[in-house]
């Protein structure tokens, strides 16, 4: 395996696909998170591949319970009052280190997994079926207790409509699809996803407008490959929580987009737009992930 892992990712879709072949999990609103023990230690990775072990030191301590070359693939989330809580999850990966700490000790996560990608025993593990990979993690995880805990699976399409439709209020934002006899598609968008709001994923590469408020931010959008694209002008509120969550990244310059000038900044903030461009191409940002 190549560190950091590139995760795989998911195309949104309109409805559940039916057919031969689809397995079923319920889709956790929390933060992505690749975890990797190794021979010493527990290493936990964001989506962008950026070192996150210091703000989920619980969900590292419980890692050490797996056994050296694990490496697993999941949603650090946070649980409060019954319900998986995003808002709580965001402020513990956006805060420092101290205040990380502060908070895990009143709200601790759980680690929602859903593949492995390497195994003890089998090594590296993308190339498998996927029934295979669930078969694995399951074996891996039998003696593993709270908080790492697999995500619940089904091959039965009624089952998925009745999570989908039953969940939401427990914090489930949707239903992950995943073809059984597929690898894992690293880097790729190699699963579908359906949620209950017709939005999609976009990471923050640039903000327009003061740092300590942006007016505007810049997005990639998809395969985070393309060019930038510029958000709608944010909510004040909304704003003032991306420049918190932006206070420590890294400045690499100034760069253009659409026309506009933007400062370009290494970050591994996701937010949520709407799926629908809005006037000018522009996107309508409606919260951060």
């Amino acid at each position: 395996m190549e560190y950091p892992v590139r995760p795989a990712l998911a195309q949104a879709v309109p409805v559940i696909p039916h057919g031969p072949g689809w397995w079923y999990e319920p889709k956790f609103d929390g933060h992505r998170t690749i975890l990797r023990r190794t021979e010493d230690t527990v290493i936990l990775y964001a989506r962008s591949g950026r070192v996150v072990t210091s703000h989920w030191m619980d969900l590292a301590v419980a890692g050490m319970g797996l056994p050296t070359g694990t490496t697993l693939d999941g949603e650090a989330v946070i649980w409060r009052d019954g319900k998986v809580n995003f808002t709580a999850a965001q402020s513990r990966a956006a805060s420092s280190i101290t205040r990380a700490r502060a908070l895990a000790a009143q709200h601790p996560a759980s680690y929602a997994v859903w593949d492995v990608l390497e195994h003890p025993d089998r090594g590296q593990t993308t190339g498998l079926p996927y029934t295979e990979r669930r078969r694995l993690l399951l074996d891996l995880l039998h003696d593993i207790p709270p908080p790492i805990q697999a995500v619940p699976a089904t091959d039965d399409h009624a089952v998925a409509v009745a999570w989908y439709e039953g969940l939401q209020e427990q914090g489930i934002e949707g239903i992950v699809c995943k073809k059984g006899t597929a690898g894992y598609p690293l880097g790729r968008r190699g699963w579908t996803k359906v949620r209950h709001a017709d939005t999609e994923d976009a990471l923050v590469v640039g903000y327009l407008g003061p740092r300590r408020r942006p007016h505007r931010i810049a997005l990639a959008i998809g395969d985070e490959g393309g060019p930038a694209r510029l958000s709608a002008r944010l909510d004040p509120v909304l704003a003032g929580r991306i420049a918190e969550a932006l206070t420590a990244a890294e400045v690499l310059g100034e760069r253009r987009a659409e026309g506009e000038a933007y400062t370009r900044v290494e970050s591994d903030l996701v937010v949520e737009v709407l799926a629908g461009s809005g006037r000018h191409g522009t996107l309508t940002v409606t919260r951060m992930r």
